[in-house]
Order: structure tokens, then C-alpha cells, then sequence
């Protein structure tokens, strides 16, 4: 009697289980050996499958690279992949939990930094891949008193994200990109917390440093809340000056107020 043919899925978990657990047994079953054993099939390809993945996490953190060495990140790299498998065939989504699993491993103990580091190229790597929406048109705010403008929700632009940092991350993933061993040298690691507003610019990415007052302003209205809940975050006397500043740095692509209306080209009353 044949063996009854495995489904696709069934396919599929018996070659996830090869890849990530070295279970070959099930999988080689359902692969012809043509002058090739099954079990050194399944090995190239774990092989490919695990560099592709490690390629990806080169791609995407090359400061952190170049910080610990390449023999450190590989090594690195391949315990990641093996311990978070990515869950997108989309590799530019991989490696968001790369800096947190940096940031565990024994080694990385005296050196914090290189986490942060760590967070700061997801971030760049997030707004360079984010898709090209225009910015929120500030002429349309004009037309709404305080009181309305008070009620506003922003939503954030997919290029735009706020990261804030125990050291001096910025300094450091700057200094390593340009090779400048002078600056990389006179950079204090003690000289933090840093909050950075991470963002796609015509030239590549900005990464610029934010005061207190508007992060917490710029931090309020990222996570949704109205615009008179954020202002109620900075000093009264800043709070429409560091509004203003981060509205005009095109930080936002949608405004709504309800219940009435979009801020929008397609919901703005006219």
C-alpha cells in the first residue's frame, strides 16, 4: 500500500521543523535523491536559508557590524535567526527584535551602547523602507480655531519615528558610517538620555536631536493623543511653538477631529 501523500502544509511544517530544529527525517522523506543524499539537500539549503537571513541583519545594521566586529555579528546573527525565524517573507521586516536580543546576550554587558546603536538603524532602516505619503498640509489647520485644533488626533508619517536613547547613539552610528575615528573617539557614552526624531529626507535620513518639551509634545501626539492633551506636556508658554515646530517639520500625514470631519483631501470641509 503507498504512503499517502503529505498536504502542502504539512509540506511546509516538515521543512520549517528542518530548518530551525534540524528535524530532517519528515522532509527528507519527500525529497528525490538525484545523485544528491536528501539529508545534504536539506542541509544546503538550511545553509542558504540561514545566510539569506544573516545577509539581511548585515543590510540592516551596519554601524553594530562594524562596532562588535564581523566575527561577533555573525555569530550573533546566526543565534538570532535560529532563535527568531522571521514571521514576513518580507526580509526588510527582519531584525526588529534583533537589538533587544543584542542587548541580552553576556557579552554586550559593558558595551549598552551598541544596543542602542542597535535601535537607532531598525529605526533608520523603517523610515528608509516606509512608503512616500506627503506630509499633512498645514494650510488646512489654518482654517480651525483653538478650540477645534485643540480636539485634533495626528497620525504619525510612516518616514518619521521618535526614538529615545540612553547614550549617545546618534554620535556613535554617525562616527562609524563616515569612519571619522576622531569623532568616534571624543564621543562621552555618559552623555544621555537622547531623544531623536528619526526621519527620511531628500538627502537620506535625519536624525535630529529633540528638547525635552518636544519630545514630550512630539512623543503625545505619536502615540494619538489630541492636541490640547500634548500641549497640556510642555510649558504653556512653548507648548504652540513646539507644536508648530514639529507640525512643520512634516512629521504627520492624516489629522482627524471628531466627530465631524477629517483634516484630509478627502474629508476637509469645504
Amino acid at each position: 500500500m503507498n504512503a499517502r501523500t503529505p498536504s502542502l502544509i504539512e509540506l511546509q511544517q516538515a521543512m520549517r521543523r528542518s530548518l530551525l530544529h534540524h528535524a530532517d527525517e519528515e522532509a527528507a522523506a519527500a525529497v528525490l535523491a538525484d545523485g544528491i543524499d536528501s539529508q545534504a539537500r536539506l542541509s544546503i539549503y538550511r545553509n542558504t536559508a540561514s545566510g539569506v537571513l544573516a545577509n539581511a541583519l548585515r543590510l540592516a545594521f551596519p554601524a553594530v557590524r562594524r562596532l562588535v566586529g564581523d566575527e561577533f555579528f555573525e555569530g550573533a546573527a546566526h543565534l538570532f535567526c535560529s532563535a527568531e525565524p522571521p514571521q514576513s517573507a518580507w526580509l526588510d521586516e527582519y531584525g526588529a527584535a534583533f537589538p533587544a536580543f543584542l542587548a541580552r546576550m553576556p557579552q554586550m554587558a559593558a558595551m549598552s551602547y551598541v544596543a542602542d546603536v542597535a535601535r537607532l538603524e531598525w529605526q533608520v532602516n523603517g523610515v528608509l523602507h516606509a512608503p512616500d505619503i506627503a506630509p499633512l498640509d498645514l494650510a488646512r489647520l489654518a482654517q480651525l480655531d483653538e478650540a477645534a485644533l485643540g480636539t485634533l488626533r495626528l497620525a504619525p508619517h510612516p518616514a518619521a519615528r521618535l526614538l529615545r536613547c540612553e547614550s549617545p547613539a546618534d554620535r556613535v552610528w554617525r562616527a562609524v558610517l563616515e569612519q571619522d575615528d576622531a569623532a568616534l573617539h571624543s564621543i562621552d557614552l555618559s552623555d544621555g538620555p537622547v531623544h531623536l526624531l528619526v526621519q527620511r529626507v531628500a538627502e537620506g535620513v535625519d536624525t535630529l536631536r529633540l528638547n525635552e518639551g518636544e519630545w514630550r509634545i512630539g512623543r503625545a501626539l505619536f502615540a494619538g493623543e489630541p492636541v490640547s492633551a500634548a500641549l497640556a506636556h510642555a510649558p504653556e508658554a512653548q507648548g504652540y511653538a513646539l507644536l508648530g515646530a514639529c507640525l512643520a517639520r512634516g512629521c504627520f500625514v492624516r489629522a482627524s477631529q471628531p466627530p465631524a470631519y477629517d483634516i484630509s483631501d478627502e474629508g476637509f470641509p469645504s
